[in-house]
């Protein structure tokens, strides 16, 4: 199951369970929309993936008998920050950007 991050780990802006601005790559690395658009060109700074929308985990368990949704699992709460500097992310990013994620 999805840790769903609690922050964006470049700008450290909140990205709610709810929040649509929240993107991932396979290994879960969580930016926001924004930081992935205009920074990482949709470039993971960790393992060089791409991005995926974040999916949104329902608030309810509309199957009660499986104990899901946000209430029998709650989002993290443990706040991550990418280990790289923004100058080590922009030679990463721009070592690879022009590669589609699925030739990286």
């Amino acid at each position: 199951m999805l840790e769903l991050r609690p922050n964006c780990e470049l700008c450290d802006c909140d990205l709610p369970p709810q929040s649509p601005e929240a993107r991932i790559c396979s290994y879960e690395c969580t930016y926001c929309k924004n930081c992935v658009e205009t920074i990482l060109h949709n470039v993971c700074p960790t393992c060089g993936g791409g991005f995926a929308l974040r999916p949104i985990r329902p608030q309810n368990a509309w199957r009660a008998e499986l104990n899901l949704g946000l209430g029998n699992h709650p989002a993290g709460t443990n706040r991550k920050h990418s280990k790289f500097s923004l100058e080590d992310i922009k030679t990463h990013v721009e070592r690879i950007r022009d590669l589609k994620p699925e030739e990286r």
